[in-house]
């Protein structure tokens, strides 16, 4: 239900001003979740009491006005009071408040759950039933009489009966708050735990491999895809199991990666650099210290700190990685953990800069390449809604990475082959690909899902056989 054909400005119950007032626009113009609610507003005021739950969640310090407000906002100011007065509420503005994206995410989740809330009231009470409903029929009048009219002439009248009957709407409102705390305190706790859930979500998709790169990664995106995103993972459940793999699956990389690094470091000598996984311990206890640390970040700015020298082949960030990825029909119940795997992958490959090429095939193929391992939040949701599906064919995939490799960018790339089927290859094929692999010198890594490899086994320099991703086996893939 649309609300008062008027501007926010002077329409809130808290102490906003101006900045506010204008950041709240631009929020909502962002927003389609934000928009949507409004539109399904039980209250024709449900636009000015979106921006006041905006404010209470994005302020340093709301407070609700102690001056007397217009009479058909004295409701929104009666549902702003037992909002803000839950203590859980004030806990959870520690992670709202200054928060563009977690203050927007809780501004449709609180719209909805209100609104929500509301209409079941309404079920329940036929005393509110009958006032919502006359208070919704004098709305629709007047603006079908705006749309024929224009503002103006009868237009007064039914505003001031619609203003009078919102104001008579007020003292129901209070004594259903009060009668059905408990059931609005419910309301508001799950419009929190979503929130959170979906701000995670949105670290596990877009952030990197290493400790708090979800908060840094996401400042990296742009606001408007942000919210787009997250209100997408809040709606689409195939996106938050994705996300749920994502997580563990880069948490795990994060260790993998660590481990090998450790691992390939030879003690040979100190160097200056500005690698930071290469840092000197000393170096990082003077980044810590308060006196130490201005010194330290020009030595880094000028690649003059000490750092490790590192000796082998095996040290990080080789080339590119490709990957190709099984989307035949029987992959569809792996869909969401395959997914999150990937994104691991490309998480590696995002912090070394590596090229990222995913070949997802069937009896067809879809490519996607990502530069340095970057990925956009429309390509994620892209990537989130493909699924191929049909028979499988090796035939594609390998050929389509070999097009790929021999592409300059991707030279001396790494290969990942991921599949839960079998197929057979031409022997003129097989020997055909193995020359291109040592004429181009990249290796390929297999991962099968289950115990029929005999084909996997003619194209690849190593095959692990595995019954789910998240086996330990296939944590080899993230040491590449």
């Amino acid at each position: 239900m649309n609300g008062f054909k008027t501007n926010t400005v002077n329409r809130s119950v808290l102490n906003t001003d101006a900045f506010d007032k204008r950041r709240f626009n631009e929020i909502y113009s962002m927003s389609q979740g934000i928009q949507k609610v409004r539109d399904e507003g039980e209250l024709p005021t449900f636009e000015p009491l979106l921006a006041d739950i905006w404010a209470s969640l994005y302020k340093m310090k709301p407070e609700i006005t102690e001056e007397e407000v217009a009479a058909d906002l004295r409701v929104n100011k009666s549902l702003m009071e037992r909002i803000m007065a839950d203590e859980s509420f004030e806990n959870y503005r520690s992670f709202t408040r200054l928060d563009d994206l977690s203050s927007a995410v809780g501004t449709m989740k609180f719209g909805e759950k209100t609104n929500q809330w509301l209409a079941d009231q309404k079920m329940q009470d036929s005393e509110l039933r009958k006032k919502m409903q006359e208070i919704q029929s004098l709305q629709r009048q007047l603006e079908k009489q705006e749309q024929q009219e224009g503002v103006g002439n009868g237009n007064e009248q039914l505003q001031s009966d619609l203003t009078q009957a919102m104001a008579g709407l007020e003292s129901q409102i209070q004594q259903t708050l009060q009668n059905n705390s408990q059931s609005f305190s419910e309301q508001m706790s799950q419009a929190v735990q979503e929130t959170r859930q979906a701000k995670a979500d949105l670290k596990s998709l877009m952030g990197g491999i290493g400790s708090g790169s979800g908060e840094a990664e996401l400042k990296k995106v742009p606001l408007r895809d942000q919210i787009s995103l997250a209100e997408k993972v809040t709606t689409d459940k195939r996106l938050m199991e994705i996300a749920d793999w994502a997580g563990r699956f880069k948490r795990i990389a994060t260790k993998k990666q660590k481990s090998k690094f450790n691992e390939g470091i030879e003690m040979k000598g100190v160097i200056t650099g500005d690698i930071i996984e290469k840092l000197l311990p000393i170096e990082l206890g003077l980044y810590k210290h308060p006196t130490t640390k201005i010194d330290f970040l020009r030595r880094f700015s000028e690649r003059q700190t000490m750092m490790f020298e590192q000796n082998g082949k095996d040290a990080l960030g080789k080339g590119p990685i490709v990957l190709c990825l099984d989307q035949s029909g029987s992959m569809r119940k792996r869909d969401s953990q395959s997914k999150g795997f990937a994104l691991a992958l490309l998480s590696i490959a995002k912090k070394q800069k590596r090229d990222f090429c995913l070949v997802l095939f069937s009896t067809r193929t879809v490519v996607k390449v990502y530069e340095k391992g970057k990925i956009k939040a429309a390509d994620l949701i892209e990537l989130a809604q493909t699924f191929i599906s049909g028979g499988t064919d090796f035939n594609l995939p390998l050929t389509k990475a070999v097009s790929i490799i021999e592409d300059g960018k991707f030279k001396r790339s790494d290969l990942i082959f991921i599949t839960d089927g079998e197929d057979s290859l031409k022997d003129s094929f097989t020997k055909s690909f193995i020359q291109k692999k040592e004429n181009m010198d990249f290796n390929v890594l297999s991962l099968v899902l289950g115990n029929n490899a005999e084909t996997v086994q003619l194209f690849s320099d190593e095959v692990i056989l595995i019954t789910a991703l998240n086996d330990e086996g296939s944590f080899k893939a993230f040491t590449i």
